[in-house]
């Protein structure tokens, strides 16, 4: 058993830090968060880096690189910008569906261009009556001779205002019982007749990562967009995708609780109260000491679940608790970095305040926690475990 990174692994968190420190300005990631915007400039960098879908096959213009290798990628950009980071992080989502279910003509027409910032994807699941159930959709795929016609609404869709193709998840037979059995995925340009799309704004975190509801209004889509070609597969694609997706949340988690204690601890070091600095005081080391144990406890988990999908052993229970364990962790080590800083914690300016409005979202998408313990539970009662 090996817990040391490799060397290229090292190499890769190391490049990240670097393009982090010279290009996340403080000031303009604030600015960025008020106005909601994404920083198109820094992600096109990003890109040219090699650090935006690295996991994608080199023939797809990746750096066929591993999940953990991805997953030290996003951690890092998040540990210097808790919404900047996500918003870079998150531009190739959804498309592990095209690269898992899709056709070789599919992957060669809609993945090379998100490497090399010329698109960005969108997951398109999540509707306004079923949120977190995914077992049936009200948007509904008609098929029509060559084409499928496409009418629905889908709301919270990361990206939905600035991606160029939606992996769109839609009902293809309502009548099958169970429902999931009748569901497909489409991958629907944006810019196609009957797709309109309306900014959500004012969010209580990660900005800069913009959102927005998707109607489809008798969109006609060609049926070479149906991924795979064959109906009735999206739920098993959904599945599939969710557990990538948590892999994504467990590793912003894991580093917007890093770069909040990265902050608080530094902050604890130059900070004097009572002629001292406040980091000899006890009670402020223990908030450090636990804090530094959650993170770690964290780090540990989640890269061991990126490991085994590095392996070909996909684990849904381990990336279930990945997701829901780091996701809790950032929420508690934040919440304590700004009780480190006190009132001025609560000062937009000193980073930790966007920090803990990041946070909240980890415990939400990709599944809720309260989801996350009951897919848990679920794999324990059926006898899944993790120690033989």
């Amino acid at each position: 058993m090996n817990f040391e990174l490799t060397e290229e692994q090292k190499d890769i968190r190391r490049a990240v830090q670097e393009f982090t420190q010279k290009e996340f300005a403080k000031e303009r990631a604030l600015e960025l968060d008020q106005k909601e915007e994404f920083p198109f400039e820094l992600w096109k960098k990003a890109c040219k880096l090699g650090f935006v879908a690295a996991y994608f096959p080199e023939e797809y213009g990746g750096q066929g690189l591993g999940i953990l290798e991805n997953t030290i990628i996003i951690e890092e950009l998040c540990r210097a910008d808790s919404s900047l980071g996500l918003a870079i992080a998150a531009a190739p989502i959804g498309c592990e569906v095209i690269l898992e279910f899709g056709t070789e003509e599919q992957k060669e027409k809609f993945l090379p261009e998100i490497p090399k910032g010329e698109a960005i994807s969108a997951i398109v699941i999540t509707e306004p009556g079923h949120g977190s159930d995914v077992t049936c959709y009200d948007t509904k795929a008609v098929k029509s001779g060559n084409e499928y016609i496409i009418n629905g609404t889908k709301t919270l869709i990361t990206n939905a205002t600035i991606a160029k193709y939606f992996i769109t998840f839609c009902q293809t037979d309502d009548k099958v019982v169970p429902p999931r059995k009748g569901q497909s995925a489409f991958v629907i340009e944006s810019n196609r007749e009957g797709v309109s799309v309306t900014p959500i704004k004012n969010k209580m975190g990660i900005r800069p990562s913009v959102t927005g509801e998707i109607s489809f209004s008798d969109c006609h889509v060609p049926a070479e967009n149906l991924i795979g070609l064959k109906e009735g597969q999206g739920f098993k694609q959904a599945l599939y995708f969710f557990n990538h997706g948590r892999m994504l949340v467990a590793a912003q988690a894991l580093g917007t609780a890093q770069g909040a204690f990265d902050r608080a601890l530094r902050y604890a070091k130059e900070r004097e109260q009572f002629g001292r600095k406040i980091v000899e005081f006890q009670a402020i080391q223990h908030k450090l000491a636990d804090m530094a144990m959650k993170i770690e406890t964290a780090r540990l988990l989640t890269y061991k679940a990126a490991w085994y999908m590095d392996q070909g052993k996909l684990n849904p229970l381990l990336t279930c608790m990945a997701k829901c364990y780091a996701s809790r962790v950032a929420v508690e080590v934040t919440n304590e970095a700004v009780q480190i800083f006190g009132g001025y914690g609560y000062i937009a300016e000193n980073e930790i305040e966007k920090f803990y409005r990041d946070a909240k979202i980890t415990e939400i998408y990709e599944g809720t926690n309260e989801i996350q313990r009951n897919a848990i539970a679920g794999f324990l009662i059926r006898g899944q475990t993790l120690v033989p």
